[in-house]
This record gives C-alpha cells, structure tokens and sequence, in this order.
C-alpha cells in the first residue's frame, strides 16, 4: 500500500491529475501548478529524503495504482508533520486510517521518530473527523502551547494534532492481541 516516491512518469502523472481535483488541491502542501513543476517538486522531494529532512511514499490501492501522497515533512529532533492527501475517487474507502498506520509503523519502528503532529485547516472538517476518529490522535491545541503559536501567530487557522510514539505503540499492541486473539478463536 504505501512505496517510496520515485520519479516515474506515468506515476507522477497519475499523482498530478489527482491532486489537481479542486477537493483535494487546496489541502496540499506542496501545490505545484503543471505537471512539470509537479515533476520538480517530486525530485526535490526524494533528494530531501535522502538527506534526512522528510519522509514520503506514494500511496497504492489494491492493484498498486497510485491515488496519493503521505509525508512526514519538517523532521527535526525526533518529530515532525504529517501531511497526507489521497485523490477524490478514493475518499471515503478507508485508505486513510490504513496509510496512517502503516506510515507510522514505519517512523516510530524503523526511523526513530517520536512525535508526529498533523496540522489541519479549520475549515477542513473532512481532515479533522478522520484524525479525530483515530485512537491514537491527541488534541494538541492546549497541550503544545507553542507549537500552536508557531502554526497560528496572527489567528486560528490550523487546529494541531499529536500523535505520540507510546501511545501510537500501545494501540499497535491492543491491534496485534486481537488479531492474535481472532485466529486463534477461527482455529
């Protein structure tokens, strides 16, 4: 489901036309406006990978066709911001919830990140039901003062998300009991 970005025609293409839809451009990051600076962007994209700076992977569906992006941008002393966006055919088909686990399996047990926040538009109330939905998302506004500030210095444009290494942990444990607990009951 998720593979590290590469600069594949076809497949960037695909990326570029989907995130072109109007649902889903405003909420990008990184917004590019023809298929060439979408090109650039994606090679400036895995060289910062190489370097440290970020972690990005192309998000798959079941016949391994493209339908988005998921980034861990920002990587500074253990924690950054996760931005994700999949294609509008996509939404609502439980890609993002499957991505997110899966992407922070990766940063919390392979890349020693420690914290990973999401930062969401107000007025993105798509974005903030799905995060709010996740166990293992936290409500940071109040409880990362400074942070907030940093996002929001003239007015509340984003609400702030953690997602804690320990407490992501903890849900990835409950997740694996019960898949143990459910095949040992179908055996």
């Amino acid at each position: 489901m998720l593979k590290k970005r590469e600069l594949n025609g076809h497949e960037c293409q695909v990326l570029y036309e989907l995130m072109m839809h109007p649902d889903v451009f405003p909420y990008v990051r990184q917004k590019v406006y023809s298929f060439e600076e979408f090109l650039f962007s994606t090679k400036q994209t895995i060289e910062a990978e190489d370097r440290g700076e970020l972690y990005s992977r192309t998000i798959l569906d079941e016949w391994e066709n493209p339908i988005g992006t998921i980034n861990l941008f920002d990587v500074s002393d253990g924690a950054g911001f996760l931005g994700t966006w999949i294609g509008k055919p996509y939404h609502g088909k439980g890609y993002n919830s499957l991505v997110k686990e899966l992407f922070l399996q990766e940063l919390f047990f392979e890349k020693e990140i420690e914290t990973v926040y999401m930062r969401i538009k107000v007025e993105n109330h798509r974005s903030r039901k799905a995060a709010e939905k996740l166990s293992y998302v936290l409500k940071a506004n109040k409880t990362k003062p400074l942070v907030f500030q940093q996002l929001n210095p003239t007015c509340h444009i984003y609400d702030l998300y953690e997602i804690p290494r320990d407490l992501f942990t903890m849900h990835y444990m409950r997740e694996m009991e019960t898949q143990t607990s459910l095949q040992q009951l179908e055996a």
